[in-house]
């Protein structure tokens, strides 16, 4: 992959603050698709958690992106999930031949996504989102590859601070508030679970999250409950 032009960057980064100033909505979806002009990537993505804690699409640059998205949302598993729940970024060379996520990986390959780079967004430290990037060929994202893709969320942080703000984004709005309200009660259940059953962190925050689908729940509802009893209550 050709190297990442600094200037090119600080300039769109400068053009993406002022726009989230103004219309936050517009600015979201802008960062998007100047993101997969800007880095040498096919496409990319935003996704953000709702109450059951499930990453839903936002914006995508391409109907590739739309899928990379979605098939991780229906599954609750894939790079994207795991940079949210471990907050931190991941990576994915090549989805081909890629064993950590075997119910997205061929899916996302049919459809020409072989290799992805996830960034989880953050609001006041707590992950909300995850910024994903995708290439239609197998890639080792180096250093400064996953650098400028943090400092990009940066920005994009900055503009769902001001949705959050200024309430001026709806539902994105009221999904942001309810990840920060309720994500130190989830880590702590998903934390207990790892050590109770021994387990990844993805694994244990799929537990919560099909808890509480199954049971028309809120899932900080039965990881509150799991933290109070130790055990999740079948109804």
């Amino acid at each position: 992959m050709a190297p990442i032009d600094p200037q090119m960057l600080a300039s769109s980064l400068q053009g993406l603050g002022k726009a989230s100033r103004h219309d936050v909505s517009a600015a979201v979806g802008e960062a998007v698709r100047a993101c997969a002009d800007l880095f040498p990537v096919t496409g990319s993505g935003l996704m953000i958690a709702d109450e059951q804690s499930t990453l839903h699409y936002v914006a995508a640059s391409d109907d590739r992106g739309r899928i990379l998205e979605s098939v991780q949302s229906e599954t609750g598993t894939g790079p994207c999930v795991e940079a949210f729940v471990i907050n931190d970024v991941v990576v994915a060379a090549d989805l081909r031949a890629e064993p950590r996520w075997p119910e997205v990986a061929p899916t996302l390959a049919r459809h020409g996504v072989l290799s992805v780079l996830g960034c989880p967004l953050r609001l006041g430290g707590t992950p909300v989102g995850t910024l994903d990037v995708y290439l239609d060929k197998p890639h080792h994202w180096d250093e400064s590859e996953r650098t400028a893709l943090v400092s990009y969320g940066d920005v994009i942080e900055a503009t769902l601070s001001t949705a959050l703000a200024a309430h001026r984004a709806g539902e994105l709005a009221d999904q942001l508030q309810y990840a920060l309200d309720y994500r130190v009660v989830i880590e702590r259940a998903v934390g207990y679970l790892m050590a109770q059953h021994r387990t990844d962190s993805v694994t244990a925050f799929n537990v919560l999250r099909r808890a509480a689908r199954d049971q028309r729940r809120k899932v900080a509802e039965v990881a509150q409950e799991l933290l109070d009893t130790g055990t999740i209550t079948r109804r």
